[in-house]
């Protein structure tokens, strides 16, 4: 099932933060320079920060970056990648299914090219696209865990990486045309694995999902990451066997 007609005229990246204001302006400066990006030239775009629960200046931190912010109190990344998008289709609703969502994280830079990357497939066809990350440089990640991690995540690539059709799903990388995820359910409000459930409800729904490794962001590794059994959790975990 395809929900392409020539492509979507709207993009809109949703950023859930909790407690971010240290890490999200760099994050918004990555967004901003890949909506610049030739291949999405003609295109709206606009970025939503979902505040949730916060204690800090990030909500603020958004609206001077240029981000529509919607402030929550749920302390729950899946109620809050809803609300973000909530807002964003409503905001571009003269686009109708003519939006591709776009998700990332308020600790994760992207790539100049990461919307043009996106928009291309979506234009192809696709009715998700769910991308991969790479490790950013952290005081807190030794080699050791770092090694670990990549021998796990990259299990089975082949030697033409353009070919992995990988098994991960990250909320940090992750699109979704509008159609699809309305028909979806959208964002079930889990404190974690939200991006997975969604994913699983495109699978049940039979639509074109695109697993590739060709545009992956950058995330952090630190050990203090907000969802509690994400992927923060799972490189603690990881550094725990080491003992």
């Amino acid at each position: 099932m395809s929900t392409a007609t020539g492509g979507p005229s709207a993009l809109a990246v949703v950023v859930p933060a909790h407690d971010e204001a240290g890490h999200l302006p760099a994050t918004l400066r990555s967004v901003r320079t890949a909506a610049l990006h030739p291949g999405v030239a003609g295109v709206t775009v606009l970025t939503v920060v979902a505040a949730d629960a916060c204690t800090d200046g990030t909500a603020a931190a958004a609206r001077r970056a240029g981000a529509l912010v919607v402030e929550l109190a749920r302390r729950n990344v899946g109620a809050a990648r809803a609300a973000g998008v909530s807002a964003a289709l409503d905001r571009l609703r003269a686009h109708g299914d003519g939006v591709w969502i776009v998700t990332t994280d308020a600790d994760t830079l992207v790539p100049p090219h990461w919307l043009a990357h996106h928009m291309r497939h979506a234009r192809d066809g696709w009715d998700c696209l769910a991308g991969t990350v790479r490790l950013a440089p952290h005081a807190a990640l030794s080699p050791a865990t770092a090694a670990r991690h990549d021998a796990r995540y990259f299990d089975g690539r082949p030697a033409v990486p353009a070919l992995w059709s990988h098994p991960h799903v990250h909320g940090a990388n992750l699109g979704i045309a509008a159609a699809a995820y309305r028909r979806a359910g959208g964002f079930p409000p889990l404190a974690y694995s939200e991006d997975r459930a969604l994913v699983a409800a495109l699978e049940r729904d039979g639509r074109r999902i695109l697993r590739t490794d060709l545009c992956p962001v950058l995330t952090s590794p630190r050990s203090d990451a907000r969802a509690p059994h994400g992927f923060g959790a799972h490189l603690r975990a990881l550094a725990r066997s080491e003992d």
